[in-house]
């Protein structure tokens, strides 16, 4: 059997994805003309902190899993690798996005598509962890589950 992996990386790799989810909706909360848009990206963007305090406290519950290293950095570097392409796990890229965004309705899609990435990448994840940390992943993929939501809503009021 491969390595397994407590569900505290997850939850650590999940804290990044929020906080760009946080900086995204921020972003583009201040640059939107519209009222109704710029009120629900602040709206997501509490949504986002508030997952963040959620995913810190799960992180405090969860076994703490230091791994034997074979260079500094080695394990971090090996968590990049299996998030892959998932861009809301790279520091500072929800900033970076949104100054591309030209209008509300394409920031609701990138956070459509990022949202769904997210719940991909902790499925994903779950295989990897011991079954005493996948109802860790469960609650993260739940959290993504609803902004899913929130988002697809906007979406339709746009």
């Amino acid at each position: 059997m491969g390595n397994m992996f407590a569900g505290s990386e997850v939850v650590e790799i999940g804290i990044q994805i929020e906080k760009n989810g946080k900086e995204f909706y921020d972003a583009v909360s201040l640059s939107s003309k519209d009222t109704k848009a710029k009120e629900v990206f602040k709206f997501l963007s509490q949504e986002e902190e508030r997952h963040i305090a959620v995913f810190k406290k799960m992180q405090e519950s969860v076994e703490q899993y230091e791994p034997a290293e074979s260079y500094p950095g080695e394990y971090f570097a090996y968590m990049n690798a299996l998030a892959g392409n998932h861009i809301f796990t790279q520091k500072d890229k929800g900033r970076e996005i949104a100054r591309t965004i030209k209008n509300e309705k394409e920031a609701v899609e990138l956070g459509i598509g990022f949202e769904k990435d997210s719940i991909i990448f902790y499925e994903g994840m779950k295989r990897l962890v011991p079954d005493y940390d996948a109802k860790i992943i469960d609650e993260l993929i739940g959290q993504e589950k609803a902004h899913l939501v929130k988002l697809t809503e906007l979406k339709a009021q746009l």
